[in-house]
């Protein structure tokens, strides 16, 4: 039998053993405050790896962009080899004589150049895009302004959805707009024409880019949803504005949210751009305590026999500090937002015969 002593030394040792395994559990195990040391540790890698990630990111989406607007580039070369001429911006259907006609734009011309001629096949140019026929978009029965054209879009683009009336689809919107000059666009009584790469009612042959086709722009970036101005009517010659900050005041009826969203309508505010300011200017309008960002077009194409169309719709992009821009010759340059304005307008025109500086 143990006797107490020995009973005693089993203890103490038992004890010893015990303690040296709490200890050695305790040990492995993290308290709170080391928790939450190493949370904070993770918190500030991720919010110093975050801002490199979203770099890495935005540079893919820049270099998708710029793919999509080469293949349109290219696709209006292959149109002009094709009909040896460019497609006009704004193709009407209906009376010209009582401001009711409307357009097809660039975008749907060329679209059997870009792949898509399904989609083109479905449309009939001899009506207007308002009252055509719903079309099969891929087994579902639609309306055809409501296509999403992948090409048209950047990835980029923060309202990339369908744009909706009384709940029910009815446009899709773009970000890649043609080049519709530098001001001046269309003057309905004698059928005058910007100096934009493309224009209204006429296709430009390719022969007319006298300052080069490398020296001038085909296609520019645009932001979807954009508020703007349109139908002043204002007549007679209108000099272009020297600031952003005369636009508002210029007038005419205001759009919230509705610009560049739809990419079958050839009118200047929808699927053109045109070089009145640099790229992503800010052009001021407030209302109340909402201060928007605008464009705007003196007259609608199509709505007036009299009064011109004058636009300024500026060049805007997601891509830090500049835009994508397609050139006639398939090129496709990165212009900075500081380029100098009158480099900008020289590459806005097809026949201007400045001195390029870009």
């Amino acid at each position: 039998m143990l006797n107490r002593d020995m009973c005693a030394c089993f203890e103490v040792v038992a004890s010893k053993d015990f303690d040296s395994r709490s200890k050695m559990y305790r040990r492995r195990a993290f308290t709170l405050v080391e928790l939450l040391v190493v949370i904070a540790i993770i918190g500030i890698l991720i919010g110093m790896l975050l801002p490199a990630v979203q770099q890495v990111r935005e540079a893919a989406r820049r270099v998708t962009c710029s793919n999509n607007m080469r293949q349109m580039s290219l696709a209006t070369l292959n149109y002009e080899s094709a009909h040896k001429a460019f497609p006009t911006t704004w193709q009407p259907v209906g009376d010209l004589s009582n401001g009711t006609a409307v357009g097809w734009s660039v975008q749907t011309q060329i679209l059997p150049f870009l792949e898509q001629a399904n989609l083109y096949d479905s449309i009939d140019f001899s009506v207007s895009y308002d009252t055509h026929p719903p079309v099969d978009l891929g087994g579902i029965i639609t309306k055809l302004p409501s296509a999403r054209v992948a090409s048209y879009l950047c990835p980029s683009e923060k309202n990339d959805r369908i744009r909706l009336k009384n709940g029910a689809p009815i446009h899709y919107p773009l970000n890649y707009a043609a080049n519709a000059g530098t001001w001046f666009v269309f003057d309905p009584s004698n059928g005058r024409v910007g100096p934009g790469a493309m224009a209204v009612l006429k296709r430009i042959p390719i022969a007319s880019f006298t300052d080069g086709t490398s020296n001038t722009m085909f296609y520019g970036e645009v932001k979807a949803y954009t508020p703007y101005f349109r139908n002043a009517g204002m007549t007679g010659e209108l000099s272009i504005p020297l600031s952003p900050n005369a636009i508002a005041g210029m007038g005419g009826q205001f759009k919230t949210n509705s610009g560049h969203t739809e990419w079958v309508d050839g009118r200047a505010h929808q699927t053109s751009f045109t070089a009145t300011f640099s790229p992503n200017t800010r052009v001021p309008y407030t209302v109340g305590s909402v201060e928007y960002d605008v464009d705007w077009t003196n007259q609608q194409e199509g709505k007036s026999t009299t009064a011109s169309t004058y636009a300024a719709v500026t060049s805007r992009s997601y891509h830090p500090g500049g835009v994508n821009t397609a050139r006639a010759d398939g090129s496709v340059s990165f212009e900075s937002d500081s380029i100098d304005l009158f480099a900008w307008q020289a590459l806005a025109t097809r026949n201007g015969g400045e001195i390029n500086l870009d």
